[in-house]
This record gives structure tokens, sequence and C-alpha cells, in this order.
């Protein structure tokens, strides 16, 4: 299957600022409702972006949102004022297609506001299918448009108000040619046949509900390998704790509250009194001083619980171990997922297509682990596989790819000895 080169040599011309000039911020009810009326009188696809204040904010919202459609422009709107009076935008936009960069990303904030696409179009999950190397909105307009965009501010702190000027350039700039990427993508997963792949991971993206919050999340503190003690991850747990109903309410990012590298120095040190608390890192600085309570209060409450009550050194499994562990635990299992992975490796190489969106690497895993029975007879293999995959949500095209060269590595025919009737 053919794909273009990355590396093809091509001019991109510098794409400074909108054709059309950056437009106002719509920040008032009456704003919002004249913009709908302009989209709804639009045609086509809508594209659409969303900038949020990750690493400023604990919440995802969408703190500035850019929308722009052939034959009404680019419009670009400040929610935080205006918040639940976006009904009229959704009623205009809801039931269109929706053209969005790495799609998964701005959805769930963008829902939040009530606003959530009939239908989707993801020009980075496109140009993976697609079989490109460079997936980022830059790297793709400057392939398939031949124009430079240049970034610089996406990690922003974007619940900056008033925004300055060269944000929100930036920020039309994301807009400006995503429909005709659109286009472009689409033309290319024609003409590699894989417009039916694209259209069911877009609508697999689009349908997905909101992950569940994952438990222990304390453990991914950094720095946690370094505790050999029970009551050491406790102290690190209730401070975790402590930081993140802080953050919550404060809607600020975590890490500005605490840092980690602050929870791991005072689960190693173990501080009896507010004093001794703040002779440690960061904790001694004036904006972590005014919650010296709080903090040691999250030590003494872990120092506290009994026995029964402290967290394990490690974290109980949901699912397979490690894979470095298979070998000793289960031979056959490692050897099946060794067999596994070879077949998906020559898979993706012959589609051109990453090996991590031909199957997730945990559903993989699952399947080869304890997802099929040690022995399968009268030639069933194929089909256990597919129902495996099937109940693991892997998509139709997945599976018509995956399930044959799976079970061909999982369940080899055997041949015939020599003079031995098959």
């Amino acid at each position: 299957m053919s794909v273009p080169d990355d590396s093809e040599a091509t001019v991109a011309v510098p794409l400074l600022a909108p054709v059309d000039g950056v437009p106002p911020v719509l920040d008032t009810a009456a704003e919002v409702a004249a913009a709908a009326r302009a989209l709804a009188a639009g045609s086509g696809p809508l594209a659409v972006d969303a900038e949020r204040a990750s690493g400023f904010r604990y919440s995802p919202r969408a703190y500035l949102i850019q929308l722009r459609r052939a034959g009404a422009g680019t419009f670009l709107i400040d929610p935080v004022p205006i918040d639940r009076d976006l009904e009229p935008l959704a009623a205009a936009v809801n039931d269109l297609e929706w053209v969005l960069h790495s799609a998964d990303q701005d959805l769930p904030g963008l829902a939040e506001l009530g606003l959530r696409p009939a239908r989707l179009f993801d020009t980075e999950l496109g140009g993976r299918l697609a079989g490109f190397e460079r997936v980022g909105l830059a790297a793709m307009v400057e392939r398939l448009l031949g124009r430079e965009l240049r970034k610089g501010h996406g990690a922003a702190d974007w619940s900056t108000r008033p925004l300055p000027a060269e944000w929100l350039n930036y920020a039309a700039l994301d807009v400006e040619l995503l429909l005709e990427l659109r286009d472009a993508v689409a033309l290319e997963l024609d003409t590699q046949g894989k417009t039916e792949w694209a259209a069911q991971e877009f609508e697999h993206v689009r349908s997905l509900e909101p992950a569940a919050p994952k438990a222990d999340r304390w453990r991914r503190t950094s720095g946690i390998h370094a505790l050999r003690r029970t009551r050491q991850l406790a102290i690190v747990r209730e401070l975790w704790t402590t930081r993140d109903k802080l953050a919550r309410l404060r809607d600020v990012a975590p890490a500005r509250i605490l840092p980690d590298s602050a929870i791991i120095a005072a689960a190693e040190n173990d501080p009896k009194t507010i004093a001794q608390l703040r002779t440690l890192p960061v904790f001694g600085g004036p904006r972590q001083r005014r919650y010296s309570r709080e903090w040691l209060g999250a030590v003494e409450r872990a120092r506290t619980l009994p026995d029964n009550a402290l967290p394990p050194l490690t974290q109980p499994f949901d699912g397979p171990p490690p894979v470095n562990r298979w070998e000793r635990r289960d031979p056959a299992a490692a050897a099946r997922l060794q067999a596994a992975r070879a077949a998906m490796t020559d898979l993706s190489g012959e589609v051109s297509v990453p090996v991590e969106n031909l199957l997730t690497p945990d559903l993989l895993r699952r399947m080869c682990w304890d997802g099929l029975p040690r022995a399968v007879t009268n030639g069933n293999g194929p089909a256990m596989i597919d129902e495996y995959l099937a109940a693991g949500g892997a998509r139709p095209w997945q599976r018509e790819l995956a399930v044959p060269r799976l079970a061909e590595a999982l369940f080899p025919v055997e041949k015939a000895e020599p003079g031995q009737s098959s």
C-alpha cells in the first residue's frame, strides 16, 4: 500500500495571519447568538478547535472556542462569561460534521458546554491511518497544503484575561486551514482505500463516553518508586488526596498547589510539627505555608492509620502483570504475546497503519494472557479471537485485518509428517 514519503521536499509558504484578519472575541449571549445564525447559514463541515489551560487549571474546560465554516468565516468565542448560554450555538452546530485535529483532546471540554458533533472528521487520526509519520497540525498542513503554521502558544494559560493579541492570532490560524486539510486527508484516505476504516475510527472517538477516574491515581506521584514502606505510601496518599481537593476547589492544577517532589519529601521525613514541615523543600514557601495545617493533618492521618488500612507496597494488577514477568509466570502466554506482536508488526508494515491503531496494546496483552484457552480444536480459533476483540471494543475493520493474522500466529495449522495422511 503506497504512502507518500514524509521526506518529500516542499517550500512551505508561511501563514502569519488569517486572510480576513483576527476576528473579535465574542463574550456575550447576544454575540454568540448572532454567530450561531451566521454559522447556520454557512455550508459544509465545521472546523472546531478549543484552547484549555492544562498545567494551570484543574478543570479541562474550554477557555476559548474557535469555529470556522464556509460562507460564515471564523468566530472566536469566550465561553467563560456566558457559560450555559450556548444553547443557540449548540442548536446551530450540533447537527453538523465537525473537523478537529486530535478530537479526543477537545471533545470532553466542549461536551461540558453542551456542544457535541453529529459526525466527526479527525485530521490527526486520519493522518495516522494514512501512514504519516508526522501528524501534528503544522506538519500536516505543510505536507498536504504547502503552508507553514508557526506554533507557539498551545501550552499557554488560556484562562488569562484579556487574551493577548498574538494568542488570538494563533488561535484563529488553528482553524484557518482545517477544512482544506480535511479534504486533503479525505482524498489521501480514499486513494489508499481507507475511507471506511477512518469512518469507523472517527465514530468511535465521537461516541466515547468519559473514562471513569482510575483507582489509586496517587500511585502515579513522581518519585514514589523510591519509597519502601507502606506507612510512607499512606503519607503520599493522604497528601495527594488533600492536594487534589484543594486544587479542585480553587480550579488550579495540582502541581501548582504542591509539587510531587514535596509530597515525596514529606513521606520520607515524616514531619511531626508545622515547624518541621516547613523545613522541607517547598513547604516553607509563601504559597504552601497557608496550607501548613492541611498538609500536617494529612501526614498525621497517615501516621495513625492501623496497619490493616495501609496501602500495599505494590498496586494490585487490573489485568495482566508487567510483560517482563510473563516468561517466569506463564511461558506459554509469553510465547503467545511474542507471536501476536510479530504478526501485528508485519501487518502494520503492510497496510501502513501504526500498530497501536490496528489494536490497542492493552487489548492484545489481555487476550494473550487470559483471553484464549490453552488449546483450540475444530478450527474455532479465529472465531474466538474475533469474539474477544469485539468484546474489547475493536472495530470491524480492525478485526477483519487482525483476526486472520493472529489466528495464524497463535494457532498454526499442524503439518502432517511425511508419509502421514492429512
